[in-house]
Order: structure tokens, then C-alpha cells, then sequence
């Protein structure tokens, strides 16, 4: 059994982050900067609350006789006492002889086309060491992208602003950035094992590395984009912020309707319709705010028995790549172009051309692990490369049949012109005799 690792990670980032986040709200108050202190402090007790209620409605905390467990969760302290509990969990792993033990079978990865089904004894610790590692799993996208991303939006903007770097401000910034490439990467991780459920999955080192670059390049030049636009746009940033968020909070909602399938019953049989449309809602919140800063590998369908859509879109995630792209370009384009002396020690289009670069390489590092690092990458029905290719195949028949409508219309504006010299002599008819 492997060690719960990815809980401590969790944790110590989890703990870290609202240690310096607090400490410095401190700062901001005794320097009287109220509005930062309070914004700070926002970014950091929401994610912390909502990250305590999950932790409390995986574990059926409720349902239980634990005060103690829950006073800890009210104090905030909720994922420390988890992951004792884990690693308390993981040392009497194969000490204590358990009366019951679950059996599962879990598909290989097809060699030579055939895929074999191994049966596998689960205990009870080991089962509850899983629950705790998907409970983490979760409350760290929870932590990375409803906390840390705007934390370190915020932080950032007000580097911008003040033209210096504290110290409480930086390491704040460089724990929210590991933050949310953490959170980015359990996404990945997750998604992968809900869409290949059936399928034992082993992520390799090297996969781990090609996730890490491609979302540490691809959300650090999104925040740095949208805090360089806001810095000399501060009224148009509204517009933006709230039309990318609202577009990815209804698109799940939209294709639901769409489908016209029954509303969604299953999340938990205790709850009401308006329960459920509560949780249904938290979660095409959170979707929305991953989508905010990068693409999510989890995509939501509500007409799904798991909520989880565990088809490979390749269509749709080019479509997203290729509009983030073009909106980072626009943002970053317009801040060079209104950017006032404030930034007279800044090269601009070295700026431009370091930020348009820093996203191509997070493409790049995307298509690598797609390619070659992806664990599934056998159950592939087609791979993207392929799907590239189809791509580029239909911008090649557009720009050739624009091509060929551009050269009929030049062919037809001078046909009359050369009629008139060569051919209209050739034709006339003599004053005098009968033609042939």
C-alpha cells in the first residue's frame, strides 16, 4: 500500500497558505489597508469553510457520533485531524488481522490488444485510506481554484500597484501559484480515474512532470494577462471576469436542458430537489472558477448518473485552447496599447512576446502528455495528433477553397478585357459578301 503522500501535500499546502495569508492580512491592517486586509482574509476563510463542509459530507461526519471531530472542523483544523487519522489508518495496515475484506477486479492495461481482469482483496484500513485520498483529492481543486487563484490574483494586482515585492507578499504568492498547479494536477489525476474506472491506473514520474509544466506555464501567464489588463483597464475587467465566468457556470446547465433528461436524483437520497440543486450548483461553481484560469479535465454533464462526462472531447478542448488563446492575446495587447508611464521600465513587447510564448509552451507540454504520457493512452479511440491533423486538414480546405473562389473572380473581372483586342476583331463580320 502506498503511502498517503498526496494527503500530506495537500495538507501542508492547505496550512502553509493560510498561515502566510494571515499573517499577512496582519501586515495590511497595521499599515492600514483595510480593503487588501479583508480581501485576503475572504480569499482565504471561504475556500477554508468550503474545503471543512466537504471534508464533513465525504466522511458523514453528521450521520456519526463524533463532536469532537466536528468541533474540529468548525475551528478549522478539519484536514490536519484527516490526515493523522490517515496516516494513523496507514501504520496498521497489515498489523491488525480484519474479519471482513471486499474484493475488486480492476482490468490491466490491454497488451497485444487483450486486457486482463485481476481480482484484488481490498481491507477495511485500505478502504478507508482510499475514501481519504478521494476526499483530499477533491478539497485541494476546492482549495486551488476558489481560494489560491484569486489569492494570488489579488496579491499580484497589488504588487502591480505598490511596484514592490514584500517578502509575506511573495511567499504568499509563490505557495497560492504550487497551490493551484497542485489542485490542476489531483484534477487530471482524477478525472483519469473516474472516465477509466474500470482499469487499474498508474501514473508514471513523467507524466506527473509533463502535468506540472503544462499547468504552472498555463495559469501563471492567465493571472499575469488578467492583472496586467486590470492594472490599466479597471473597468473593463468586470466584463470579462463575469462573461467567462457566467459562460462556463450555464454551459453545463444549458446542455442539460438540451437533453431534456429528468433532474438528477442520485447525488444523495436525503437530500431534497432543492438540496440537490444547491450541491448541482457548488459544483458548476467550481467548474466555472477552474475554467476561469485553465481547462478542466473534469467536465461536467448533469444527464449523467456520475455527473462526469468520461468522453475524450478533443474538439472541445481545442476549441478552448484556441479562444483562451486568442483572449490572452487580445487582453495582453490592449494593456500595451493603453499602458501609461507606470510601466516605463518594462520592455512591452518583450512582455507580450514572453506571455503569447509561456502559453504555447503549456500547449505544447499538453500535447506531450496527451501523446505520450497519458496512462490511458491505449484506450484511446483516437488520439490527438489524429484529431490535430483533422483540424488542420479542414483549415487547409477552407483557405484552398477561398483560394480557388479568389482566382474564378479574378478570371471573370478580366475575361472582357482581353475579349475586347484579340477576339472582337477576329469575330466582325465584313461590310461587304456573305459569310462562309
Amino acid at each position: 500500500m502506498r503511502l498517503p503522500s498526496s494527503i500530506f501535500v495537500s495538507v501542508s499546502l492547505f496550512t502553509a497558505e493560510t498561515t502566510a495569508a494571515l499573517y499577512l492580512s496582519s501586515t495590511y491592517r497595521f499599515a492600514g489597508d483595510q480593503i487588501w486586509q479583508g480581501l485576503t482574509l475572504l480569499f482565504t476563510l471561504v475556500p477554508s469553510v468550503l474545503v471543512q463542509l466537504t471534508l464533513t459530507f465525504i466522511h458523514r461526519d453528521l450521520s456519526k457520533d463524533k463532536p469532537l471531530v466536528l468541533l474540529l472542523h468548525i475551528l478549522q483544523l478539519g484536514p490536519i485531524v484527516r490526515c493523522l487519522e490517515a496516516f494513523c489508518i496507514y501504520g496498521s495496515i497489515g498489523k491488525i488481522e480484519e474479519p471482513y475484506v471486499s474484493i475488486t477486479r480492476k482490468k490491466q492495461m490491454p497488451r497485444n490488444g487483450l486486457a486482463e481482469e485481476v481480482e484484488k482483496q481490498v481491507g477495511q484500513a485500505e478502504g478507508k485510506l482510499v475514501a481519504h485520498r478521494a476526499a483530499f483529492a477533491r478539497t485541494s481543486v476546492i482549495q486551488a481554484f476558489l481560494g489560491s487563484a484569486p489569492q494570488l490574483t489579488l496579491q499580484l494586482y497589488i504588487c502591480v500597484l505598490q511596484q514592490r515585492v514584500s517578502i509575506g507578499r511573495g511567499t504568499l504568492m509563490v505557495i497560492s501559484l504550487l497551490s493551484i498547479v497542485y489542485g490542476a494536477l489531483r484534477c487530471n489525476i482524477l478525472a483519469i480515474k473516474i472516465k477509466y474506472d474500470d482499469y487499474e491506473v498508474n501514473v508514471k514520474p513523467l507524466a506527473y512532470l509533463c502535468i506540472f509544466l503544462w499547468r504552472s506555464f498555463e495559469i501563471a501567464t492567465r493571472v499575469v494577462v488578467l492583472v496586467l489588463f486590470s492594472s490599466v483597464l479597471q473597468i473593463w475587467i468586470l466584463p470579462v471576469v463575469l462573461i467567462n465566468f457566467f459562460t462556463f457556470f450555464s454551459y453545463p446547465w444549458i446542455l442539460f436542458w438540451m437533453s431534456r433528461s429528468p433532474f438528477p436524483e442520485n447525488i444523495e437520497k436525503t437530500f431534497t430537489r432543492v438540496g440537490t440543486t444547491m450541491v448541482l450548483c457548488l459544483l458548476t461553481f467550481l467548474y466555472a472558477g477552474i475554467n476561469m484560469f485553465c481547462w478542466s479535465a473534469v467536465q461536467l454533464k448533469l444527464n449523467d448518473p456520475d455527473l462526469i462526462n468520461k468522453s475524450q472531447n478533443w474538439n472541445r478542448m481545442a476549441v478552448y485552447y484556441m479562444l483562451r488563446f486568442v483572449e490572452n492575446a487580445t487582453l495582453i495587447l490592449l494593456w500595451y496599447v493603453f499602458q501609461t508611464d507606470f510601466y516605463r521600465f518594462i520592455s512591452g513587447p518583450l512582455l507580450v512576446l514572453q506571455l503569447l510564448i509561456g502559453y504555447a509552451i503549456a500547449i505544447f507540454f499538453m500535447l506531450v502528455f496527451y501523446q505520450f504520457c497519458h496512462p490511458c493512452k491505449k484506450l484511446f479511440s483516437s488520439s490527438i495528433t489524429r484529431g490535430l491533423w483533422e483540424w488542420s486538414s479542414v483549415l487547409c480546405l477552407l483557405c484552398r477553397s477561398r483560394l480557388d473562389a479568389g482566382q474564378c473572380e479574378k478570371s471573370v473581372l478580366e475575361s472582357p478585357r482581353a475579349i475586347d483586342k484579340d477576339t472582337l476583331n477576329d469575330v466582325a463580320v465584313p461590310e461587304s459578301g456573305t459569310p462562309d
